[in-house]
């Protein structure tokens, strides 16, 4: 079984991994995603740098099918890269959160910290069943930088509050983090205190995403740019989110908290969701003349895979965005000029 498993993963880690070569930062603090199997010839598996860590995820169901071959990636990129110090898998459909969330199979400890664009993120590999950093945003990071200084921002479904900490590295005024679970919003504060960026109580809500705009709406509380990350299905009392079924809704809730000529950033990241049904729906609320598309916000290549690597097509065809998760830059036209409120109080 292993000279017949040991070729192919090697193979295809062999092409996929030089063409992230001049990715790679010499002192190892950057974070890139090494191989997308979905896309590069083997779907059971995806491996992630994060500084000396590696994140190895293990789709097989059940895990135990796919075990061989991660211990052989492993073992691939110890010895490729010799400075790896650590590594942990997480199993898609293990029989225990633990497993889910991760389990250390070499060195330790886990790196808890990256550096992108000089900004560093507090990371926690075992926190969920991701990472806490979302790989494939790291362009809209980018351009959040370049786009943001002095503005005033609000992250909703901040999760870790990545976006945000870029917004702030980019010199924004203030941004305002929305997120029901504290155990996440520390983590945002971990990045603060990294950068060495102000970290104000009211800043972090915890709450309700329907809940928290509301009262943001109900104060008059007008913001430069919006950013609006939800997972593509959720439920509480207060509403749902679904975006593969009505990504309207959930934009036409926060739309009124942008400021005239402000941006609402919109990630869609429903797999099932072609690039051309989620534009026909950003089409549609364009009619009016108050949304216009500023830009689209390409997933690296990294993430959504090189051009000679790609053996397998996605679930539904992304275009004309490059990655089933999508994103879009709108800037919003306001019917009335509204004075702008800081939320420096909650």
């Amino acid at each position: 079984m292993t000279d017949l498993i040991s070729p192919s993963i090697s193979e295809l880690l062999n092409k996929a991994i030089p063409l992230r070569e001049p990715m790679f930062d010499p002192n190892h603090r950057s974070a890139m995603r090494l191989f997308n199997g979905f896309i590069e010839g083997n779907p059971e598996l995806c491996i992630d740098l994060y500084a000396k860590s590696l994140l190895i995820h293990n789709y097989s169901n059940p895990p135990e099918k796919g075990t061989e071959t991660v211990l052989l990636a492993l073992g691939f990129l110890k010895e490729r890269f010799p400075w790896v110090q650590s590594a942990v898998v997480k199993e898609r459909y293990g029989e225990s959160q633990e497993k889910k969330s991760g389990v250390v199979i070499f060195g330790g400890p886990l790196d808890r910290k990256i550096l992108e664009n000089d900004i560093w993120y507090s990371i926690d590999l075992c926190m969920n069943r991701d990472a806490s950093l979302y790989l494939d945003t790291r362009f809209l990071r980018d351009w959040m930088i370049k786009n943001l200084k002095g503005k005033t921002v609000l992250n909703t479904f901040a999760y870790t509050g990545s976006l945000g900490v870029a917004a702030m590295g980019a010199g924004a005024s203030q941004v305002v983090h929305v997120e029901q679970n504290r155990k996440f919003l520390n983590c945002a504060k971990d990045s603060y205190s990294l950068n060495g960026f102000p970290i104000k109580k009211s800043d972090f809500l915890e709450g309700d995403f329907w809940a928290k705009v509301s009262h943001l709406k109900n104060k008059g509380t007008l913001f430069d740019a919006v950013i609006l990350d939800p997972p593509f299905f959720a439920t509480s009392e207060q509403g749902t989110v679904d975006l593969a079924q009505n990504c309207k809704q959930v934009i036409n809730k926060i739309r009124p908290l942008v400021q005239n000529d402000g941006y609402l950033i919109v990630i869609n990241n429903a797999l099932f969701l072609s690039g051309k049904e989620f534009m026909s729906e950003i089409e549609s609320l364009c009619q009016d003349g108050y949304l216009s598309v500023e830009t689209m916000i390409p997933i690296p290549p990294d993430f959504a895979g090189f051009s000679g690597t790609e053996k397998s097509p996605f679930v539904t065809d992304p275009a004309p965005f490059n990655h089933s998760t999508k994103i879009i830059v709108l800037r919003v036209k306001r019917k009335s000029q509204t004075v702008k409120v800081r939320p420096d109080k909650e």
